[in-house]
């Protein structure tokens, strides 16, 4: 799976913004055509972002595109001027608002037909499903396995409050008057459980308060304790903190990294399924959360500050 501990949100808009992107170190950088891209903006919008995405250097990031979401009139030419212009040079697009399979359905059938006329791999374009409201929720399981494009499934908190009527302003934090554990873990847990369940990535949304970092460490290190991928930024600022939380500690990785030695060790020579690393007991179960961790530790180019030394006879 692409890494996405940080995925940056750039307005497709503002060639300023959009150069600026390629030079920080974001796992994701999607260009934005919905919101924050203006309606009378967005025709001139698709131009800026084919450019940037044919013109630009944006090594070792995932390269994706937002449309528009499929009540309005621009996602259709969003999806053509894009991937006729650019498909080479893209890695995923995203739809935001999806409320059932069958609009995911709708755009992957639109990109093979697209990919086939233009000589792209068949296939080759990712779809990042955007989950916004409580219809999306409702029928995550059904949009998680749409189509084999998907890649992940995001979390959109604002238009999801708003969905719900949840009393609050501010994206991101508990509502004013919650305060009986978190109002958001519901939402999270069920849109995690169905990208597990079709090995899909799990992102969550933004926090709009991009001045507050530890704000955002805050609520990025739950989404991250429950085992989200990544979550958006919307300021450079936020890219680092992102990337921190969503990385494993050297410790934790060093940890993992042993397990993993440990237990090939131990069932391979000495034919044992069970047995003690210094105070603890570890088995095959272990051996699958540590699985985990060292995949996000290598992901985020973390190296190992120990070795598994096997015993002597």
């Amino acid at each position: 799976m692409r890494s996405r501990r940080s995925c940056l949100a750039v307005p497709g808009s503002n060639p300023r913004f959009l150069e600026k992107a390629q030079g920080l170190p974001a796992d994701e950088v999607f260009l934005d055509l919905e919101d924050s891209v203006a309606p009378l903006a967005k025709e001139g919008a698709r131009k800026n972002i084919v450019a940037a995405l044919r013109e630009g250097d944006w090594s070792g990031k995932t390269r994706v595109v937002r449309v528009n979401d499929l009540g309005t009139q621009w996602t259709y030419r969003d999806v053509i001027e894009v991937v006729e212009g650019a498909g080479e040079f893209l890695d995923c697009l995203m739809l935001p608002k999806v409320e059932d399979p069958t609009q995911v359905v709708w755009l992957d059938t639109l990109l093979t037909q697209i990919e086939k006329a233009n000589g792209l791999e068949v296939g080759g374009i990712g779809i990042e499903a955007q989950i916004e409201n409580a219809r999306g929720l409702v029928n995550v399981d059904a949009i998680a396995g749409s189509s084999r494009r998907l890649e992940t499934l995001v979390f959109g908190p604002a238009d999801f409050m708003a969905s719900i009527n949840m009393r609050t302003l501010v994206v991101g934090e508990q509502p004013p008057g919650y305060t009986e554990g978190d109002a958001y873990h519901y939402i999270l847990m069920r849109i995690l459980m169905a990208a597990r369940t079709h090995d899909l990535q799990a992102i969550d949304g933004p926090y709009l308060a991009i001045k507050d970092l530890d704000g955002y460490r805050r609520v990025a290190g739950r989404a991250a304790a429950l085992g989200f991928d990544g979550k958006w930024v919307l300021h450079p600022t936020q890219v680092e903190a992102a990337n921190e939380v969503f990385s494993p500690s050297q410790e934790d990785y060093d940890r993992a990294e042993l397990i993993l030695d440990a237990y090939e060790y131990y069932t391979t020579v000495e034919k044992r399924g069970a047995v003690m690393l210094g105070d603890e007991m570890i088995d095959e179960a272990s051996r699958k959360m540590a699985l985990v961790v060292a995949a996000k530790g290598r992901a985020a180019s973390l190296g190992r500050t120990t070795a598994f030394t096997p015993p002597t006879a």
